[in-house]
């Protein structure tokens, strides 16, 4: 197991919410050394969701000009797990043995599958570990 980290969904979308300043920096923080080392990543799932939020469930949603400054200079340098029968297969394999949600299944298997030691989410318990991949709260 290397360092590689996996960003959910949810830091991309605190990084965006200035009604809570602890979690923006916390998440700003997070998104800043994931693209400066390398080691932090996230699947298409991931940018699907945030693109989805961002574009029509923000209460300011981006326009298309900002979404895709986004995706270029935030999302696209992170995204290194995409569909796969492999990714597919595994997320089963994890929705049955854990009992989570069919998304969240997704999620824990494209960090399992990308080797990441830690799964940076507040949508599991803290220090869970699926394989030899831990959850952290990021917010805790």
């Amino acid at each position: 197991m290397n360092a590689r980290f996996f960003l959910d969904t949810n830091i991309f979308v605190y990084a965006c919410d200035r009604t809570t300043p602890a979690k923006a920096r916390r998440a700003e923080a997070l998104i800043i050394e994931a693209i400066g080392t390398g080691k932090g990543l996230i699947s298409f799932q991931v940018v699907q969701e945030f693109m989805n939020l961002a574009l029509r469930r923000f209460p300011k949603p981006m326009n298309a000009g900002e979404a895709g400054h986004y995706w270029m200079t935030v999302l696209n340098p992170l995204l290194s797990v995409h569909s796969s029968s492999t990714l597919y297969s595994e997320a089963l394999r994890t929705y049955a043995h854990y009992r989570i949600s069919w998304f969240d299944a997704l999620i824990v298997a494209a960090a399992v599958q990308a080797d990441c030691a830690v799964l940076y989410s507040e949508d599991f318990q803290d220090g869970q570990t699926f394989g030899q991949t831990r959850v952290k709260n990021p917010f805790a």
